[in-house]
């Protein structure tokens, strides 16, 4: 799954890059560098992913028919002109429909887990707030 997502995520920033003529050391990083940094935002994906998926499971929750044929009206209204092929394009490739589903879910999901929050209010100083800050970093970055 990570080897997957880090794949995915590396051809988009290399047509990213491509697209705008520029190259990775004109955003000041080697491809080692930019590889390392990348697989662990691929890793931390595939982490949230599961979690997401998980609790989704746990709780039933899903996507609706519904949902699914606003999100693809929605799709068809980003290209004036060529609806059919969007259309036709979610008809014919597989995995295409699980695109539109995935963000649903995830949105759907986080929506529960807020929804069972219950958050506090407590006064910190500035010192004790930026320690929990470099905390969450460091250990954000393990």
């Amino acid at each position: 799954l990570v080897e997957t997502e880090f794949e995915q995520i590396w051809a988009q920033l290399t047509n990213s890059l491509k697209g705008q003529g520029k190259t990775l050391a004109d955003e000041g990083k080697t491809e080692d560098e930019a590889k390392v940094e990348y697989r662990r935002i691929a890793e931390r994906r595939v982490r949230l992913g599961l979690v997401l998926g998980e609790i989704g499971e746990k709780n039933a929750i899903t996507v609706t028919q519904d949902e699914l044929r606003r999100a693809l009206m929605e799709q068809a209204r980003r290209y004036p002109g060529q609806e059919r092929m969007v259309y036709e394009y979610f008809e014919k490739t597989p995995g295409a429909v699980a695109e539109l589903r995935a963000p649903i879910f995830e949105e759907k999901v986080v929506d529960h887990v807020l929804s069972l929050a219950k958050p506090t209010e407590r006064k910190v100083g500035k010192d004790e707030l930026m320690k929990a800050v470099e905390e969450t970093t460091a250990a954000a970055q393990a």
